[in-house]
């Protein structure tokens, strides 16, 4: 083990004796060091792997770091091990701790747009962007563990007072469709453990040692779950980078870094500043414009890697010509140095940057792969299929029984919803177990409750048949009952039909493989869907160029990076400059110049459109802040083919620097 590891490394590894908070730096080699002190304390610390959790942020984190322990213990020594997002974890406790939450143990998993759907409900208000900030404000309050009669006191704004107000009422919506929403997944675990010893007990003896990911990107929640599940004795190591904490928009608490060193005065800092990624002028970049911070912990990424190509800063005219000067240069990189195209990166501040870039990229018949932008499990598509199989595992679901009951239309109209909703509230009970109740005779006319029975029993076939049969089989079964081929077909315009249907069917075909590898009928699948937020065959290898948001980088390295539309406004963002977020904001550049190993090239433009009017841009002040080893070059605007473009091949080696 030792062979390949620095000293801090080490260290970081073998430290037991109580708290232990890991400074990685970006590309300093953080997964190899939380799979290692797993792998240590198994082998060496007779650890049992079903007494260790390691908690990521995402999915993607989770399933390499399973994949890494795996191969580092070997002979399926790490079975038992948790390696799991925080959502994930809180879906374990919830579903195994329901009756303390009220629940039943087969309760939903609402999103962000179920959330947005009771909201805009009980607001009677149809505007969907007004429904999600009020969302937004009662996540927030959520994250902080603030309840609805503290939020009151607290509002201090129309929007504010207006989530205060729906709040109490959207946590008894929840509670009345047996479901809860993402927040809940932290909220609901932390009360547990701080009201009820026995539980607390329980779960501390079952996860004995706590590992935890990108931890700087935690929120106030999220870290009182650490506490608790830690206790007194603080049985974890926690790993994370202060210069990398641009979640704050979304709840992440960088402050948190500090209380763990007032809660924890026994606390171990280790710094890990080697970074295995960059060269030397990338790292001296990064660490010149971060120095602008002001800092909860000083430490400075170094490389033997050797100084590496200047980094470039390009000035175009507008847009379209960074586009077209971006793909130029891949175009031109990629021929001279037969790289592959994954090994080029463009990444920007906001979604909207990446269509001209995709035009262009297409253009040049350059293959290119987006992220950070609308989930699979976002598609109206898959929403309906998954609204059939959240009611199949929960009856009391009524969001997911009336989008199902409506797509496609079985002779269910508003008329019938309306009225079998009436006679539900009368009842406090769900729509689905209304419909079979006698007295719902008297509310609905004998079509309209023939209609509603005949879906309840198809439900109900279908659940019997999901206890019992694989995944594939209830799904194909499901698909065949409903017609939805047909009913795509019908409703749809025959090529974006298929192209729905093409998305279905590879969401049928994954889920069923999914079920067979992990073992699990589509019962317990349908539970964790909500926490997937993307198709595993999404990270398979494909040779494009990645195409992605600062934000959705995180985590990523490419050899060749182009970070686009760095101008004052954009990069920094003109909200954050005004909400006062400039240092968050410079870390998200610091990310940006991070995720580059051998060339970074920066472009700005000088001009763009702001509606009907051209605004004059000027360059990032982050640009000013990378330091002495930035070489500016000559603005490039003028279109070029790619025969010119081939022709000028020579002049293009001088910018692009020597081979790497």
């Amino acid at each position: 083990m030792s062979a390949h590891l620095n000293a801090p490394q080490r260290e970081a590894i073998r430290y037991l004796d109580g708290p232990c908070l890991v400074l990685a730096g970006a590309g300093s080699g953080k997964t190899r060091v939380i799979t290692q002190k797993i792998a240590h304390l198994v082998e060496t610390c007779d650890f049992s792997p079903s007494n260790i959790a390691a908690i990521t942020f995402t999915n993607k984190a989770a399933k390499e770091m399973q994949e890494r322990v795996g191969g580092l213990l070997g002979g399926g020594k790490a079975k038992g091990l948790t390696v799991c997002t925080f959502h994930a974890l809180g879906v374990r406790m919830v579903r195994q701790e329901a009756k303390h939450c009220g629940l039943k143990p087969q309760f939903s998993i609402l999103d962000a747009a179920d959330a947005n759907q009771i909201i805009a409900d009980l607001v009677a208000d149809a505007d969907r962007a007004y429904a999600r900030s009020l969302q937004w404000v009662i996540s927030g309050w959520k994250n902080a563990m603030i309840p609805p009669e503290e939020a009151v006191k607290l509002a201090n704004d129309d929007v504010s007072a207006a989530a205060a107000k729906v709040y109490g009422e959207y946590e008894r919506t929840l509670r009345a469709y047996q479901a809860v929403d993402f927040d809940d997944l932290i909220g609901l675990p932390v009360r547990l453990l701080e009201e009820n010893d026995e539980v607390r007990e329980r779960w501390q003896n079952r996860l004995r040692y706590l590992l935890i990911d990108e931890y700087q990107d935690t929120n106030r929640a999220q870290y009182r779950l650490l506490r608790q599940l830690s206790g007194v004795r603080g049985a974890f190591t926690a790993v994370g980078d202060d210069d990398q904490a641009i979640y704050a928009w979304r709840g992440a608490d960088v402050e948190n870094l500090n209380l763990l060193q007032t809660d924890y005065p026994r606390l171990k800092v280790i710094k890990l500043e080697q970074n295995y990624r960059s060269s030397a002028r990338i790292l001296g970049a990064a660490n010149t414009l971060i120095a602008n911070n002001e800092k909860l912990f000083e430490k400075k990424l170094w490389s033997d890697h050797g100084p590496g190509e200047p980094i470039r800063v390009v000035a175009s005219r507008d847009p379209e010509a960074e586009a077209q000067l971006v793909a130029m240069r891949i175009q031109a990189h990629r021929f001279e140095f037969k790289t592959k195209f994954s090994d080029y990166a463009i990444l920007y501040r906001g979604n909207h940057q990446a269509r001209l870039f995709e035009k262009q990229l297409r253009n040049n018949k350059i293959p290119y792969v987006i992220s950070g932008g609308q989930s699979f499990f976002d598609k109206a598509e898959i929403r309906d299929l998954i609204s059939y199989l959240r009611v199949m595992v929960n009856g009391d679901d009524d969001l997911a029984f009336i989008r199902a009951i409506t797509t496609p239309r079985r002779g269910v109209g508003a008329g019938t919803i309306e009225a079998l909703g009436r006679y539900a509230g009368q009842r406090h009970v769900s729509l689905f177990e209304a419909a079979f109740e006698e007295g719902a005779a008297h509310h609905l006319n004998t079509r309209q409750l023939e209609s509603v029975q005949e879906f309840g029993q198809f439900i109900n076939k279908l659940t019997h048949r999901a206890e019992r049969e694989s995944a594939a089989q209830v799904l194909e079964a499901l698909l065949h009952e409903i017609n939805y081929e047909g009913w795509l077909l019908g409703s749809f315009d025959t090529r974006e039909a298929e192209t729905k249907w093409s998305n279905v069917r590879d969401f049928v075909e994954w889920l069923g493989s999914k079920g067979e590898k992990d073992g699990k009928n589509l019962l317990e699948l349908t539970q964790t869907i909500a926490l997937i937020s993307m198709l595993d065959k999404n990270d398979e290898e494909f040779d494009g160029v990645q195409l992605a948001t600062l934000h959705a980088s995180k985590g990523l390295e490419f050899k060749h990076v182009f970070l686009i539309g760095v101008e004052e406004g954009l990069l920094p963002h003109q909200s954050a400059l005004d909400e006062g977020n400039l240092a968050e904001e410079r870390r998200l550049m610091y990310v940006g110049i991070t995720r580059a190993q051998r060339s970074l090239t920066v472009t700005w433009c000088e001009r763009r459109k702001a509606g009907p009017d051209v605004r004059v841009c000027e360059a990032s002040r982050f640009i000013g802040e990378m330091g002495e080893g930035v070489a500016v070059a000559k603005k490039n605007d003028a279109p070029v083919s790619q025969d010119e473009g081939r022709e000028r091949l020579a002049n293009l080696r001088a910018l692009l620097g020597s081979k790497p």
